[in-house]
């Protein structure tokens, strides 16, 4: 996590909650910055990021290089516009991803726009981030997302309020909040001196590491704290909260009334009819049109706050849910794997074969087997280039922590006696495992009669369970191999939920994996299989890149007659899928 900052920001308090979070769930995580207020548990490293003179520029990028380098980063975070320079440098050369996060308005500088330097991914905190992010800079709408700023706050007991009320203003003292701070104090001491609505309300204004002397004519009616640790407790000894972005979240998620004033606009006091824009500007620091004032609101929607116990209800559990820590650092994860898979072009592979054949009079007309040999000949490869076979869950492991290694899933279609006479002795032989996809309704492949394929035996119960004792994993593929997009409803629910009770039945096991036989599937299919109980379901190549992107469709490469050993190399290597997707294909945007 890179910042650039010389006091607390917001963007501060997000990347520390994050960063202890990813630390909490096994990761390493390292702070890079100038200065850094907020305790964490992850390791921080000091550094003049935010001095743009070019010499420190390059000085800081051949740091961050250096840095990535002895402490095998994995991935880059920044989360200022002067880290984001700093970091594409050293990214760019050390071969890294990087996400940028945006906390605030872009400068729409020319040099800005054409070396904007916004990462491999961006995150905006609100809507209006993203949409300026959109129009002027171009960012490719499949590289951005919003994600919304989350603060793990502390479990504090609920605060007495003494009698008298309170209304904190929290704010920075520097950049364009200096200047609207000013501003609204100006108008508002006016209004405490000449108005006796307020006369019993204390105010505060809180922040600033240094109190700027130009405030000095407002210390009579308005009490200066500065910089506070543990804002929380200042925010639950508040009556009513002004503030914008993560100071007003922090104040919603304590049940607080909040007015919203931001550096680009003013919206007043949050409610459930003006929650949605208050999100999309997080909470009045961006908007298409900034410096839109209108003090007057401010003090207007003050007296209704006054008289306001809590927070909207309905406001308080939006903001709850949009930014739950937890959910954002699920999200993360997952943005963590997509990136990376995108960036290397990279991904473990998951094949499937169908039939083994010892001769090629026995082989159909489908094309949908392999000789003996030649699959002998492909696991004798990933032996000599030292693949190891792995489970879908070990997989899932592996992608999130970056384990170094060479990994491959090997899968089955069907179900086909010769999965055990053919395969299973040379699966032994090499020491690897496999998931095999059974047909659990039939004892022969009778869905091929139409083709005039020849007649064909299945896996029995012993066969099966001797595979299952070995270490072979089984899943279903339907009771009778049907196409389940061409069926009704009723048809496909029979199909999925019959066939693993039948392989319950005979492996004495709950069955967790299913694959849509011929690849097909829509999304009736797949939540009719996510509803039988499945926790994975496999398709073909009309699925996803990363293989933790949808669990209910997850890529694999088939395996034909014509893959030989320099093909099936070239196939397991980790960068074939990506060869196969055109420029405009959907699968190149992270799923949502």
């Amino acid at each position: 996590m890179i910042l650039s900052q010389l006091e607390v920001t917001g963007a501060e308090v997000y990347s520390v909650s994050l960063a202890d979070k990813l630390i909490e769930r096994g990761h390493s995580v390292f702070i890079v910055s100038d200065t850094l207020t907020r305790k964490t548990k992850a390791e921080y490293i000091k550094a003049p990021i935010s001095n743009r003179s070019l010499s420190h520029r390059i000085k800081n990028s051949i740091f961050l290089y250096k840095l990535i380098k002895q402490k095998n980063i994995h991935i880059v975070n920044a989360h200022s516009r002067a880290s984001a320079w700093v970091s594409n440098v050293a990214c760019n050369f050390s071969k890294v991803p990087l996400i940028v996060f945006i906390h605030g308005r872009q400068s729409t500088f020319l040099s800005r726009r054409l070396l904007h330097g916004f990462g491999d991914y961006t995150i905006a905190i609100c809507e209006k981030l993203e949409q300026q992010l959109l129009e002027i800079f171009n960012v490719s709408q499949d590289k951005i997302e919003v994600l919304r700023n989350g603060f793990a706050l502390p479990k504090l007991d609920e605060v007495e309020l003494n009698g008298g009320k309170t209304v904190s203003f929290i704010t920075r003292l520097s950049g364009p909040k200096e200047d609207l701070a000013y501003m609204f104090l100006e108008h508002l001491t006016q209004r405490i001196e000449n108005f006796a609505e307020f006369q019993h309300v204390k105010f505060k204004l809180i922040g600033g590491t240094t109190i700027p002397e130009r405030f000095d004519k407002f210390k009579n009616l308005i009490e200066f704290t500065g910089y506070v640790e543990g804002l929380e407790k200042y925010i639950r000894n508040s009556s009513v909260i002004i503030g914008s972005g993560r100071v007003a979240i922090d104040s919603v998620l304590l049940n607080k009334p909040l007015i919203a004033m931001g550096e680009a606009c003013t919206i007043g006091l949050v409610t459930k009819d003006n929650l949605n824009f208050a999100l999309a500007t997080n909470f009045g620091d961006m908007n298409e049109t900034e410096k839109i004032f209108d003090f007057q609101k401010i003090i207007d929607d003050l007296k209704l706050a006054l008289n306001i116990p809590a927070c909207d209800t309905i406001v308080h559990q939006r903001v709850k849910q949009d930014c739950d820590i937890e959910k954002i650092v699920d999200r993360l994860e997952f943005v963590f794997q997509s990136v990376r898979v995108r960036f290397y072009k990279k991904e473990i592979p998951i094949i499937y074969y169908h039939r083994l054949v010892k001769n090629l009079d026995e082989a159909g007309r489908h094309g949908i087997y392999v000789t003996e040999n030649q699959f002998e000949e492909h696991l004798k490869y990933l032996k000599r280039k030292n693949y190891t076979t792995i489970s879908f869950d070990k997989a899932l492991e592996i992608k999130k922590n970056c384990t170094e290694g060479k990994y491959i899933i090997i899968t089955f279609d069907d179900g086909y006696e010769d999965n055990y006479t053919l395969a299973f002795p040379l699966l032994k032989k090499y020491g690897f495992s496999a998931i095999i996809f059974l047909v659990a309704g039939l004892e022969y492949n009778s869905w091929d009669n139409k083709d005039n394929e020849p007649k064909l035996k299945m896996m029995n119960k012993q066969q099966i369970l001797e595979m299952r004792k070995s270490g072979i994993e089984f899943g279903s593929h339907t009771l009778s191999h049907a196409d389940l997009i061409s069926i009704s409803s009723s048809e496909i629910k029979n199909e999925v939920v019959e066939s693993k009770k039948k392989l319950e039945e005979k492996l004495g096991e709950a069955i967790s994996f299913f694959a849509y036989p011929y690849g097909n599937y829509n999304d009736e299919v797949k939540d009719l299989v996510k509803n039988a109980g499945y926790k994975l379901a496999f398709a073909t190549d009309k699925a996803p890149l990363g293989l933790h992107e949808d669990l209910l469709k997850i890529r694999r490469i088939g395996i034909y007659p014509n893959t030989n050993v320099a093909g099936f190399a070239r196939k397991v290597k980790g960068n074939y899928i990506f060869k196969r997707e055109k420029k405009d294909s959907n699968f190149l945007s992270i799923p949502s």
